[in-house]
């Protein structure tokens, strides 16, 4: 069996988890409610609050899947019972990040403003202390849109290798290049 698709997942005190016939898997906790339709061959199976998923063959195929539906039951039941957090630090002079709601406004040294809207599911929260770069702060359950969010975030201004400057997750580490060398 697959390492990952065979571990088990306990479940912990508060948190619901219901499977429909058509595999529309719906798991509630104290922090909210999420879905995932699983593959027909997936079978999940819920005894004395642990969670195990089955394959019925060791294709290739059915191995992939294993894994992969495992780790998404996981990353559920993690996001209702504790949530997600998603840190991005904004590296440059004058770059700037406010937010009205869910409306990120963000100057990151074009000649006009950017303005994200972040979901309604994702909590976002902008902090700026003189004398170090802006923080941006998303919280949520649902750690795929987390994912996903903050990645065209981060696509507004991806850090350059030179100077490092861009947007970037708070504990990346940036490969820099040495710039130009001075001839005589």
């Amino acid at each position: 069996m697959s390492r990952i698709g065979k571990a088990i997942i306990k479940l912990p005190a508060g948190v619901d988890i219901k499977v429909s016939s058509s595999n529309l898997v719906t798991v509630k906790g104290p922090k909210g409610e999420l879905t995932q339709q699983l593959d027909q061959d997936i079978t999940l199976d819920v005894t004395d609050g642990i969670i195990q998923l089955q394959r019925p063959t060791d294709q290739k195929r059915h191995k992939a899947l294993h894994g992969l539906y495992r780790s998404l039951v996981n990353n559920m039941v993690t996001g209702v019972t504790q949530g997600y957090t998603q840190r991005q630090e904004l590296v440059g002079v004058g770059y700037k990040a406010t937010n009205e709601g869910n409306v990120l406004d963000l100057t990151l040294g074009y000649s006009h403003h950017i303005y994200f809207e972040i979901p309604k599911e994702i909590k976002v929260k902008t902090e700026q202390e003189k004398g170090k770069n802006p923080i941006i702060t998303l919280e949520g359950i649902d750690k795929q849109l987390m994912g996903q969010v903050a990645a065209k975030i981060r696509s507004l201004r991806a850090p350059e290798p030179y100077k490092g400057k861009g947007i970037k997750f708070v504990g990346e580490t940036l490969r820099r290049k040495a710039g130009k060398t001075a001839s005589k």
